[in-house]
């Protein structure tokens, strides 16, 4: 192949094509992997890919550690890097750098999960009597809590991904989710969740749709009557956290953790809570059981006199 297609800045476009199509990887992810490898492009310069070795992807590692990056940073970094250099060694005759390096691992933090009189806490403060739109509030937030839902997957629900049928147990309402990758599943709502979205639907909704031309399938609209976006949806919840009192650091990402954190508590089956989440391995999952044994830890320590 000639050297000019093995330039760092055309592989790397390369390989962000192969995981944006045939990979199917978000947005969010892709561009994730676009900042560590411009990083990575700025430390190299002009060196050519045949001439990167072991010793230049430890010594960027390095700058960016001197440079103040968390070691979860240079992880993720240093992930990218192998990921990157492994698609490149599969798609032309170059050497793999990476190879040859251990990564250094770091012990995973634990989810913080709200506690339940917090969620319901958030869910009172985030609607106000006279202010029709935080009917939209309310139900966003009780959306989140019920499904276990990311953020992304929120802004990109559609009024059509909510469905309803009966059962022997009763009408069944589910949310279609659209997950990493472009991966769907099912997630039921529960009954708290549907009513709060059925009183946006009826009361709220029809209002702002009338405020552009045309037919937006948009479950969630902003107040100009397009999809509501990620740093809105933010917004939402940080200022339900105020109007709640509560100090601990919260976002739309601390819901997805309760959620999975209190089914577990409840005794819901980690295969399920796995399915629900969207996990591709039940791995991911057990963290979130470290939370439960992390409770009955300090439990035990405080109440064992030789703990």
């Amino acid at each position: 192949m000639a050297d000019s297609l093995l330039e760092f800045g055309t592989l790397a476009e390369s390989f962000l094509n192969y995981c944006a199509i045939e990979r199917g990887l978000s947005l969010n992810t892709v561009s994730a992997y676009r900042r560590d490898l411009h990083k990575f492009q700025e430390f190299i310069h002009d060196l050519p890919v045949r001439d990167i070795n072991p010793s230049t992807v430890m010594d960027f590692e390095s700058s960016v550690r001197l440079a103040g990056l968390s070691s979860a940073s240079i992880n993720r970094i240093d992930s990218t890097l192998r990921m990157f250099f492994k698609h490149v060694a599969l798609e032309n005759e170059v050497v793999n750098p990476t190879l040859e390096i251990v990564s250094a691992r770091t012990a995973r933090r634990l989810p913080k999960a709200l506690r339940i009189d917090q969620v319901i806490a958030l869910i009172e403060a985030s609607h106000h009597e006279g202010e029709p739109i935080t009917i939209r509030d309310r139900a966003i937030i009780e959306l989140l809590y019920s499904s276990g839902a990311r953020v992304s997957e929120l802004i990109d629900l559609n009024t059509a991904d909510i469905t309803t049928g009966a059962s022997d147990e009763g009408v069944i309402t589910a949310l279609k989710l659209r997950g990493k990758g472009s991966k769907e599943r099912i997630v039921p709502l529960g009954s708290f969740a549907t009513a709060a979205i059925d009183d946006y639907l009826v009361r709220v909704r029809p209002g702002l749709a009338l405020k552009i031309s045309g037919n937006n399938p948009a479950l969630f609209l902003n107040t100009r009557g397009g999809r509501l976006t990620r740093q809105s949806a933010w917004n939402i919840v940080l200022k339900a956290a105020k109007n709640a009192g509560i100090a601990q650091k919260v976002s739309p990402h601390v819901f997805r953790h309760s959620y999975a954190t209190h089914l577990l508590d409840g005794g819901a089956d980690i295969r399920v809570v796995q399915e629900l989440l969207g996990h591709a391995s039940v791995t991911t999952t057990q963290i979130y059981t470290l939370i439960t044994i992390d409770k009955i830890r300090e439990s035990y320590a405080t109440a064992h006199p030789r703990a």
